[in-house]
Parts: structure tokens; C-alpha cells; sequence
């Protein structure tokens, strides 16, 4: 709902008399000139908050391949797969429809990204009644399928590379895996080395909310004997709610902020970029994401959650589509001035169609899960 508001703020403000404020804050920029941190508002919520969102979502992810529902080979390989067809699919989709449209060499990538936050929220508040399974299925999807997404950024936006940041990087993550290794415990260690980490991959050229899930990967999720709790179970319950409730809306308050008219909606379904965005984040998805499932699971290469039929799964599919954060991220980046507003004018209005039908769907789908219990 916070994320919802948010947005709401930031259509509603860069669409407003006073719509000049808006781009000034967004565009003001604070930070030391040193390693390339004077950075605009919008860049600091884009490349610093989005790593503590992606710090959270590399603890969820690393508690469920060691000791939750993707522990096991064949239960961690469906949500990889679907991801996989999450994002090759919707890359096919949009070049296609927007074969030898200017900017297409790298706007492709914008429809792979699946947005984490506001597709489990539509989850959370539309299926109540599913297996839990459903849920670690869809954020295990969309964790894999951001990181992925995160790697194409760090592979098609990375102009220049430091060696030398990009070795402080890799020496500071090593030291942060011994640190856990040998058990200490003192954010005052923690908390320094994880800027060191942020501060020497966005250096080096490398986007830097990879550093949140690299971090978030190496946190032992474990808990030895006595301890109550392993830190990467203590750490995901004293972030999760400055992640959800601060550092992802701020960057959805300065990324959603575009002018919208009816010129520019028309143009979303006559221009070929926006056009491909949105087909591939609306279409591209769900066939992916279903079809990679399918094809998996008749192969024998991986099994379907505990408890969540093929109708859930399509239902899940098309939450998919909801590409907002990440897919705003790569617009940004992909292209300039109008066709960039453009373009995440077209990811806002798939991430709303997908959001409506798949919200939907997993209504009807929760009402049969209930009558199921009953």
C-alpha cells in the first residue's frame, strides 16, 4: 500500500502545476565528487536503496535454497527455469515487435524484470488461502529473475570497469564470508565493510545493487546450537520493513514521476518500443514463465510446490508481468528524454494490466483453495 501511495504521489506531483519542484529534487545533486558519489536524488534511491531491497531479497532467497521449500534440487530448479523463460521470452517478444525501432538494441531488456515487491503484495492480498509454497515459488521467480535482469544492466550499461574498485569489491566480499564464517557478530564490522562493498562496485562501474544480493547470499542462514537465531533470519526481520516501507517507495517517488496524457498513452500502443515493452512484460511473461514450468516439470526435471496445481502457477504467471521496479531501472538507463517516459509509461501501464488480471485469477483461485480446507 505504501509502495501503491507512493506512486501515486509521484504521478500525480510530475503531473501537476508545480511538476517543476519535482524534476529539481529529483535532479538535485549531493554527495563528494570522490569515487564518483555526487550522484542526483534519483540515483541515490535508484543505486543506494535499491541495495538494501536487494540485500532482503538475497537473505530471503539464500534462507529458501539451504533450508526452506528450494533445499531440494528439483524444487530449486522450477523457480530458476521459470525465471529463465521469464526473461527470454519477453526479450524475444520485444524484439520482434520492435525489430529495427531506435534504441531496441538495448531496450529488449526492459520487459525481462519481474518487480519482487509489488508482485508479492498482489499476492498477499488477493491469495490468502494458496500454499505457502506459492509464495517462495514467486518470490524465488522474481529474485532470480532480477538478478538476472541486474546482470544485464552490469553487462549492457557498464561503461567503464575499475580493476582496481572491482578488486576491492571481490576482497571485501571474501572478507565479509570469513567474518561470517568465524562467526562474529558486530554491525560495527558489518555495517562499514557492506558500504565498503556498495562504495567500490558502483566505483568500479558495476551496478551497485548487486553488491545487496552478493551480501545477502553470504549471510549464514543457519543458526549454530544456543543461538536463537541465525543472522540472516534476525537480519531479514529488522530490514524487511525499512525495505519495504522506505527504500523501495522513495525510488518508486522519484522513478514513476513521468508526464502522462492522452498523447502519450496513444502513443504507448502506435509507437514500436513502447509497444514491444509492453507486449513483452504483458504476453511475453505469462507464456514464458507457464511455459518453462510445463516443459519442466513433463521433462522430469523439476517439480511443481507443494500444493499449488497448474491453474495457480498460470494465475502466478501472470504476476510476472509486473515489472515496475527493475523494469523502471533499465528504461532509465536504455534510453533518453521522451522515449524513456515512453517506455515506463508502457512498463506502468503492463504492470497495471497484469496486476488487475492476475489479481483476478488468484482470487478465484484463493476461493477454491478455501472451499478445498473447508
Amino acid at each position: 500500500m505504501i509502495l501503491l501511495a507512493a506512486t501515486a504521489i509521484a504521478l500525480i506531483w510530475a503531473n501537476s502545476p508545480i511538476s517543476g519542484s519535482y524534476r529539481a529534487v529529483r535532479d538535485f545533486h549531493l554527495g563528494p565528487h570522490l569515487l564518483h558519489l555526487n550522484l542526483s536524488v534519483g540515483d541515490w534511491a535508484k543505486d543506494g536503496l535499491l541495495a538494501l531491497f536487494f540485500y532482503v531479497a538475497g537473505l530471503e532467497l539464500k534462507r529458501e535454497l539451504v533450508v526452506g521449500e528450494l533445499s531440494r534440487p528439483k524444487k530449486a530448479l522450477l523457480p530458476l527455469v521459470a525465471a529463465l523463460g521469464g526473461m527470454v521470452v519477453p526479450a524475444l517478444v520485444a524484439l520482434v515487435v520492435g525489430a529495427g525501432a531506435p534504441g531496441m538494441t538495448q531496450a529488449w531488456a526492459i520487459p525481462t524484470a519481474t518487480d519482487i515487491a509489488f508482485a508479492l503484495g498482489v499476492l498477499a492480498l488477493t491469495a490468502s488461502n494458496l500454499p505457502g509454497s506459492a509464495r517462495v515459488f514467486l518470490l524465488s521467480l522474481a529474485v532470480v529473475d532480477d538478478l538476472g535482469a541486474i546482470i544485464l544492466i552490469a553487462v549492457l550499461f557498464t561503461t567503464e570497469f575499475d580493476l582496481v574498485a572491482a578488486a576491492v569489491t571481490v576482497a571485501a566480499l571474501a572478507l565479509f564470508a570469513v567474518l561470517q564464517y568465524k562467526r562474529v557478530r558486530t554491525p560495527w564490522v558489518y555495517v562499514p565493510l557492506a558500504v565498503v562493498v556498495w562504495v567500490a562496485m558502483h566505483s568500479a562501474g558495476v551496478h551497485a545493487t548487486i553488491a545487496g544480493v552478493a551480501l545477502g547470499l553470504l549471510t549464514r542462514v543457519r543458526p549454530d546450537p544456543g543461538e536463537a537465531e541465525a543472522p540472516a533470519i534476525r537480519l531479514e526481520h529488522r530490514l524487511q520493513p525499512w525495505s519495504a516501507a522506505v527504500a523501495v517507495p522513495v525510488f518508486a517517488l522519484f522513478a514513476a514521476g513521468i508526464r502522462i496524457s492522452g498523447d502519450s498513452l496513444g502513443r504507448v500502443f502506435t509507437e514500436a518500443v513502447p509497444l514491444a515493452v509492453f507486449l513483452g512484460l504483458v504476453t511475453g511473461k505469462a507464456v514464458g514463465i507457464f511455459g518453462a514450468c510445463f516443459a519442466a516439470v513433463k521433462l522430469r526435471l523439476a517439480e511443481r510446490p507443494s500444493g499449488v496445481g497448474w491453474r495457480d502457477i498460470a494465475a502466478l504467471s501472470l504476476l510476472g508481468g509486473v515489472g515496475f521496479t527493475v523494469a523502471l531501472l533499465i528504461a532509465d538507463l536504455a534510453l533518453e528524454g521522451e522515449a524513456s517516459e515512453l517506455a515506463r509509461t508502457a512498463v506502468l501501464l503492463a504492470s497495471a494490466v497484469c496486476s488487475l488480471t492476475g489479481a483476478a485469477v488468484l482470487l478465484r483461485r484463493n476461493k477454491v483453495h478455501a472451499a478445498q480446507e473447508d
